[in-house]
């Protein structure tokens, strides 16, 4: 539905270099990065806010490169809300209804719907200092979906909330994008978020997209240690692949590790943590790496422990607390730490 072809786009400290990327009907793509990735610049020059240097913008086959923003269909919602302080919540919800001149009986009915939606029905009467930072964020939600657009650009929007409302407003996007059927492109630094909501994940950095691909071959097959580190990977070394038998082997620290890839000659090794298992004894498996190990430290994350394993190379795992007190997991004690070969993920960056 939405193609980009080689934009380029310099403003001021931010650029965005020969960017190709293709947004399906109904995606939901998250564009995940750091700041400074040029992010929000991305999504403004789809918006029509500012024009690429170079490059094509496509809206089902057809050139809006120089289509004016209010002509595009794409309704953007900013991390800051933007809503007007001097108007109700209604109002702002209204106001681009009412910028397109629709009747009356319209925009009540159109406001009331998307309030509906968003669970604000009863907050229309006040005005933005009397919200809390969710109510806003919904609110500016409700403004942008209210005016049916095609497509709808997300900036940051569930920084400024707590965790617990965060976790709620994962599941109204969500359910927004079920019912409205908006092409959503989502902009966020953090990869839980990304995991939650996307169907594809864009990585951006330095204003390029490195990787386009679901959440789960994103972090599980990442095309560069960059992108392994940035998406949580914590177990990443450089070894030598070989063939022995017709298994492909790493050396590693001189720790041999199986993997399943065909990749030969000097790469980069990947495990995630949720992928290596903890056990008291070893297994003697074709398919599985089993390596003694001595646990050199237990960090309780709450849900989770994590806990960093000696096994000739150092080796971060998570498991449950209830895994954790049945190992009698504690630093010093020896165990085994076991994964398969396909989870062992080889790369050449």
């Amino acid at each position: 539905m939405i193609e980009l072809r080689d934009i380029s786009k310099k403003l001021d400290e931010f650029s965005l270099e020969d960017i190709s990327l293709t947004v399906r009907e109904k995606d939901y793509l998250v564009l995940l990065g750091p700041s400074g990735a040029g992010k929000t610049l991305l999504l403004e020059t789809i918006a029509g806010i500012y024009r690429p240097d170079r490059g094509q913008i496509l809206m089902d086959g057809k050139d809006i490169t120089e289509t004016p923003p209010g002509e595009r269909q794409i309704a953007m919602v900013y991390q800051d809300y933007m809503l007007f302080p001097h108007l109700t919540l209604a109002e702002n919800i209204a106001f681009g209804l009412k910028a397109r001149k629709a009747p009356p009986d319209a925009i009540e009915e159109k406001v009331s719907a998307s309030a509906e939606m968003l669970g604000i029905s009863h907050l229309l009467h006040r005005h933005p200092h009397g919200l809390s930072g969710g109510e806003q964020q919904r609110g500016a939600i409700a403004r942008a979906i209210v005016t049916e657009p095609r497509v709808l650009l997300l900036d940051e929007p569930l920084s400024a909330v707590d965790e617990f409302t965060t976790e709620r407003l994962h599941r109204e996007i969500k359910k927004i994008h079920e019912l409205t059927g908006a092409t959503t492109i989502h902009i966020t630094h953090r990869f839980d978020e990304a995991y939650a909501l996307a169907d594809r994940i864009a990585v951006m950095r330095d204003g390029r997209i490195y990787q386009v691909d679901t959440p789960e071959v994103l972090f599980r097959r990442p095309v560069s240690c960059w992108v392994a580190r940035f998406v949580g990977g914590k177990n990443l070394f450089r070894g030598e692949a070989v063939k022995d038998g017709g298994v492909n082997c790493v050396e590693v620290g001189g720790v041999t590790i199986k993997s399943a890839s065909v990749l030969e000659g000097e790469v980069w090794l990947s495990i995630r943590p949720e992928d290596i298992y903890i056990s008291r004894v070893g297994f003697d498996e074709a398919g599985l790496n089993s390596l003694a190990a001595e646990v050199r430290g237990v960090i309780d994350r709450g849900r989770l422990i994590e806990a960093e394993m000696d096994a000739g190379i150092s080796l971060v795992t998570v498991l449950s607390r209830q895994s954790a007190q049945k190992i009698g997991l504690h630093p010093g004690k020896a165990v085994h730490v076991t994964f398969r070969a396909e989870d062992v993920h080889l790369f050449k960056e």
